[in-house]
């Protein structure tokens, strides 16, 4: 008669072991990566941490004092809301800075965007050569805020500059632009202006997302390319346009560098380039007074974010979301 053996079972101890190793791994996995993680995000979280939380937050209470940098910081003055009491009822200064900042705001962004849309809706077109003309109308926004860019724009509207050179040529007699108390802040603004070429970008970007077959509708129904513009351009591009017209109006309101270089760091002549950034450096590295010039800046950072807050809850009544049919 043959034996037959049966297959020896596994332990019960044995496959537990197992079951519980398995059960452990993907636990040990997912905190190993967490950690992981951790590690890499450290050099950006000690940065937050060092550059921007800790002088913010260290600005927030200098806001309250009466520092001027030559004192210690444990010696000095709490005033309270005194800062902010002067800066509201008994600085001139700081109004008129306020002034001068709406006045370039109000008028460089918007003519910025109105640009930067023109020039995108030429450009999106299947020329030959297009390219090259995209790279140069963006070129200028690679320069950016550089010292070089506003040194170079100053020497080109001063009397002997390259723009009173070109009026000549037609009888026209120039002026000191840049030195003149009503147009040195114009001078400013055709700057920011010239530089539209990130906005421009984004403009072609959306234009290339508008159905073609909405145009294609509208022409058979007779409508013009302004309507076109109005009804079909304008609406699609609405959250493009809202995305632009945030980011360049605090761009707008934060303008420095071009303000410093023509005015030598005075804000002159006359205090009509006196931007509200650079009525806050000369406050606080000019004449030390570091605790009102904190006071400054967190009022700006509220002003901004005011701003912002009014623009997106405005948006929704003129900004037009598409689904992916482009309905």
């Amino acid at each position: 008669m043959a034996l037959t053996t049966a297959p020896n079972p596994t332990p019960p101890a044995r496959e537990t072991v197992r079951a519980s190793a398995k059960s452990r791994r993907p636990g040990r996995t997912r905190h190993g990566e967490g950690l992981a993680g951790y590690v890499f995000l450290s050099p950006w979280l000690l940065g937050l941490m060092a550059v921007t939380a800790i002088p913010m937050l260290l600005s927030l209470y200098l806001s309250f004092t009466n520092y001027d940098i030559l004192t210690d910081l444990s010696d000095v003055e709490w005033v309270g809301l005194a800062n902010y009491e002067r800066m509201f009822t008994a600085d001139p200064s700081y109004w008129h800075a306020v002034q001068v900042t709406l006045s370039f705001g109000l008028i460089a962004v918007p003519l910025k965007l109105a640009a930067a849309l023109g020039v995108a809706l030429l450009l999106n077109r299947a020329w030959r050569g297009v390219g090259l003309f995209r790279g140069l109308f963006y070129l200028p926004s690679l320069l950016g805020g550089s010292v070089a860019l506003a040194i170079v724009w100053v020497s080109m509207f001063n009397r002997d500059g390259a723009f009173n050179s070109f009026l000549s040529l037609f009888g026209i007699q120039g002026k000191p632009w840049v030195n003149d108390p009503e147009w040195s802040l114009e001078t400013l603004m055709v700057l920011a202006i010239w530089q539209f070429g990130a906005p421009m970008v984004i403009f072609l970007a959306g234009l290339k997302q508008v159905p073609t077959e909405l145009y294609e509708a509208a022409a058979v129904d007779g409508a013009g390319k302004l309507r076109q513009f109005v009804n079909i351009t304008l609406p699609m591009l609405s959250p493009v346009i809202f995305f632009n017209l945030v980011l360049e109006t605090i761009n707008g309101f934060q303008g420095f560098t071009s303000a410093f270089v023509l005015s030598n760091g005075t804000g002159g002549p006359v205090d009509s380039t006196l931007m509200y950034t650079l009525n806050l450096y000369i406050t606080g590295f000019t004449e030390l007074e570091m605790g009102y010039a904190s006071a400054m800046a967190w009022v700006f950072l509220v002003a901004i974010a005011l701003i912002t807050v009014v623009f997106f809850s405005t948006g929704r009544f003129w900004v037009h979301y598409s689904d992916g049919d482009g309905n």
